[in-house]
């Protein structure tokens, strides 16, 4: 059952296998740019409120049904405190699948990357609970075993997210220069990664406020974090990851990436590609 005390929307369910988003939204030339120069780019209006409206019950339901840590906020470390994170929504739930094999995003992500076609890395729901901490500043490819840069997250709200709630804050120009050194995400990332910002002068950009149906897109390899939430709105955001077709499993150095190879791409080795059954093609011109 949706569980709408927790993320709250604004009409009925009005399909039990939700309106298709298999339909093609074309890119403008403005959002390709920013996305190959600045690292990040916006897609105003990506899904309408009425889509909305059918899948966030859904995806409310399996992100509680899968969350792992249910301490209060005090007991928990920043990274904790950030947001509750539940993954691979899309293996529980058929709503939720269908949301998240949405070719209508997954043809953006491609047109924004430059490539013919995208897989499925992973999706995770990100809810920032009231009074929820600030989401340090980390790079996301630091994580993923994929020898390539094209690979991109879309980060949707599914509820109006005004400035004060905590959206998105990018590193503009940040993926350009690949791994930037930082610890993974926490209290050293945000002190190291502070540091960096000052010493080479990069500017920082936060598309906020959003409509629930908005979409952010980033490189992996761009840098980005989130204030606090301090309001006593639940910030309830899906995110959706993709990779390049034909993309290899790159280094297992560190046991970040090897637990990530496990986890999302079959125990595929480096060198094999990346094409474990929980990684399906989602578009393909």
């Amino acid at each position: 059952m949706f569980r709408g005390c927790r993320c709250h929307y604004s009409g009925a369910v009005s399909s039990a296998v939700g309106t298709s988003l298999d339909d093609v939204r074309e890119v403008g030339r403005d959002a390709i740019d920013d996305y190959r120069t600045k690292g990040h780019a916006v897609v105003r209006g990506l899904a309408s409120q009425s889509e909305i409206d059918e899948y966030l019950p859904a995806i409310s339901d399996a992100t509680f049904r899968m969350r792992g840590d249910e301490r209060p906020l005090a007991e928990r470390d920043t990274y904790g405190k950030a947001f509750i994170q539940s993954m691979n929504l899309w293996t529980i739930d058929e709503m939720v699948k269908r949301f998240v094999f949405a070719r209508r995003f997954a043809r953006v992500a491609a047109e924004l990357m430059g490539v013919r076609g995208v897989r499925l890395y992973h999706d995770q729901a990100l809810f920032k609970e009231p009074g929820g901490g600030l989401t340090p500043w980390h790079q996301d490819q630091v994580y993923w075993p994929l020898d390539s840069d094209k690979t991109i997250t879309m980060w949707m709200p599914l509820v109006d997210v005004p400035s004060e709630v905590g959206s998105v804050v990018f590193v503009s120009g940040s993926h350009h220069s690949g791994n930037l050194g930082g610890a993974e995400i926490g209290d050293n990332s945000q002190h190291y990664f502070d540091r960096l910002i000052t010493e080479r002068n990069y500017t920082t950009h936060s598309y906020a406020p959003m409509r629930a149906g908005d979409a952010t897109f980033h490189s992996g390899w761009t840098l980005h974090g989130a204030p606090a939430n301090e309001t006593k709105t639940m910030r309830c955001v899906m995110t959706i990851i993709y990779f390049a077709d034909e993309t290899r499993v790159g280094a297992l150095d560190n046991p970040m990436r090897e637990n990530d190879a496990q986890q999302w791409l079959g125990s595929r080795r480096t060198g094999e590609l990346a094409d474990g059954p929980l990684n399906p093609l989602l578009w393909s011109a």
